[in-house]
């Protein structure tokens, strides 16, 4: 998967896989992990090269990271009680 790709996975904010229009939790995870690989790049250019474009990359990224754990919470709290 390209950097590209990955960009546009994070930037998805509700993906379609099913009828009913519900996110399954596969996808909620490869989200996360898309948005991780993203954040990790770009921090790591930050803190070994100064970049301060990185850093805002980097920021923007941990907050999809955030969203997508709470997507993910909730898909975990409705599966634990079916």
């Amino acid at each position: 998967m390209v950097l590209w790709e990955l960009l546009y996975i994070c930037s998805v904010k509700t993906i379609t896989p099913n009828p009913q229009n519900i996110i399954t939790m596969k996808e909620i995870i490869e989200k996360v992990a898309a948005a991780y690989a993203v954040f990790a790049k770009d921090s790591a250019l930050q803190a070994e090269q100064g970049n301060k474009a990185a850093g805002a990359r980097a920021r923007k990224a941990s907050l999809e990271i955030e969203k997508a754990m709470k997507e993910f919470r909730k898909a975990s709290i409705e599966a634990a009680k079916k």
